[in-house]
């Protein structure tokens, strides 16, 4: 069969606006959530028993969704929020739902590794909160953190595959409607090898750079 490589450019690109703009969206989300659930816990920064555990319960719930079921029941918000259930706009809906706790997770870990010392060293010269949070927590954290914002961005490549299976565009949507339903294995084949490529990519490029990081 003839392979329509412009098609599968536009379901690239659209896969690339999907993982992007819900990253986007999800680290907004994660980074303050995950920042809360660390300084909000006993013996931290703003201890708060009742935050803790609401924001705790929260992201649990959110994260023992799988994401197909979480994409399905989420369809009245995303109507509401982008006017539609299918396409592309309305993929990035549920993603950010299922990415945003994922991420605060990944900071929550990262930022627990810091060295405890750092922070006393930090109250010692008499840094506020907000200044410990922001030029000390954080940039301690900074190598781990962007290899858990990698994680969730391969996590978001294989979540943007999968809203192909409810119209959602990009390559599992083309992999889904002409690989799968047309029995065309040669795009099947093809999408596969985009996703592997990209996740190879982006797993690269987050080593690297958080090497670099490290070392400075």
């Amino acid at each position: 069969m003839l392979v329509d490589w412009q098609q599968i450019i536009e379901a690239l690109w659209e896969t690339v606006a999907m993982v992007s703009f819900s990253l986007l969206f999800s680290v907004v989300i994660g980074l303050p959530l995950g920042i809360l659930l660390v300084i909000t816990r006993k013996g931290h920064l703003w201890e708060n028993k009742q935050l803790f555990n609401l924001l705790n319960a929260v992201v649990n719930i959110f994260r023992s969704i799988p994401f197909i079921i979480l994409m399905v029941a989420v369809i009245p918000f995303t109507r509401l929020v982008v006017g539609t259930s299918i396409g592309t706009a309305a993929a990035i809906v549920p993603m950010v739902l299922y990415a945003g706790p994922y991420i605060a997770r990944l900071i929550e870990n990262s930022l627990l590794e810091v060295d405890p010392g750092v922070m006393e060293a930090a109250q010692a010269m008499g840094a506020t909160p907000r200044q410990i949070i922001t030029r000390f927590l954080i940039p301690e954290a900074l190598s781990s953190l962007l290899l858990g914002i990698t994680i969730a961005t391969i996590g978001l490549v294989g979540a943007s595959a999968m809203a192909g299976a409810v119209g959602g565009g990009g390559l599992g949507d083309l992999a889904i409607t002409f690989g799968y339903q047309r029995f065309d294995t040669t795009v099947m084949l093809i999408t596969v090898g985009i996703l592997v490529v990209m996740v190879q990519g982006l797993q690269s490029s987050g080593n690297i750079l958080s090497k670099k990081i490290r070392r400075r």
